[in-house]
């Protein structure tokens, strides 16, 4: 058994020790050397398409920018001449005055339309009697931050009642949730909510007759 085993690995070791060895050797040791060098072709390839389509945003918005400022240049005097900044304010102010107006005259039905379903769910709990109260609390907190808003800044004599229309976001912000508080925020959040926006309808009223007075 052991001439067997010589006579079987010395052409083996003989083999190891001729060319075949040596390119074996180079493999093993070429093979992760071509991996690294083709990922670090990868990433220089990636990198230099990276910097050309930043290269060509760049020169996109310079010839948008160059053509623009041509044809400012090309266009006639009565072009230049029109007053475009004010026009675009007086068309922001007409968007601003077309949703006021619309909002004034659908605030009032979907208040009426939710504080009568909200009011239908406390009867149903049997709390309906607790309604006046948190009405009254959020009427009290719309004239706290009415008052907290005049005070922090000069909107007395604004033309758009800013302050209010914030009072009355964040009041909204605070009722639309209703059907998902809990058991007890069901009951007086919404309310509240109702309170604050009743009140600061009231505010608006009489801000508009003061402006037109």
């Amino acid at each position: 058994m052991a001439l067997r085993t010589e006579s079987i690995c010395r052409p083996r070791l003989k083999d190891w020790s001729h060319g075949s060895s040596k390119t074996d050797i180079f493999t093993l040791f070429s093979k992760p050397n071509r991996v690294i060098a083709t990922r670090g072709r990868n990433i220089s390839v990636s990198i230099n398409m990276a910097a050309r389509q930043s290269d060509d945003s760049r020169k996109i918005n310079f010839d948008v920018k160059e053509q623009a400022r041509q044809f400012w240049d090309n266009s006639p005097q009565p072009i230049k001449r029109f007053p475009w900044n004010r026009t675009f304010e007086n068309f922001i102010q007409l968007i601003i005055d077309l949703t006021l107006a619309v909002v004034k005259y659908l605030s009032v039905p979907l208040l009426a339309v939710s504080s009568l379903s909200e009011m239908s769910y406390c009867a149903h709990e049997r709390k309906l009697f607790l309604v006046p109260f948190w009405l009254l609390v959020g009427s009290a907190v719309a004239g706290i931050l009415k008052e907290t808003a005049l005070e922090l800044s000069s909107l007395q004599d604004a033309e758009v009642p800013w302050h209010l229309i914030s009072i009355a976001v964040f009041f909204t912000l605070l009722k639309l949730p209703g059907p998902y508080y809990p058991y007890w925020g069901r009951i007086f959040i919404p309310h509240v909510a109702n309170g604050g926006l009743l009140r600061t309808l009231w505010f608006a009223f009489l801000w508009y007759r003061a402006k037109r007075a």
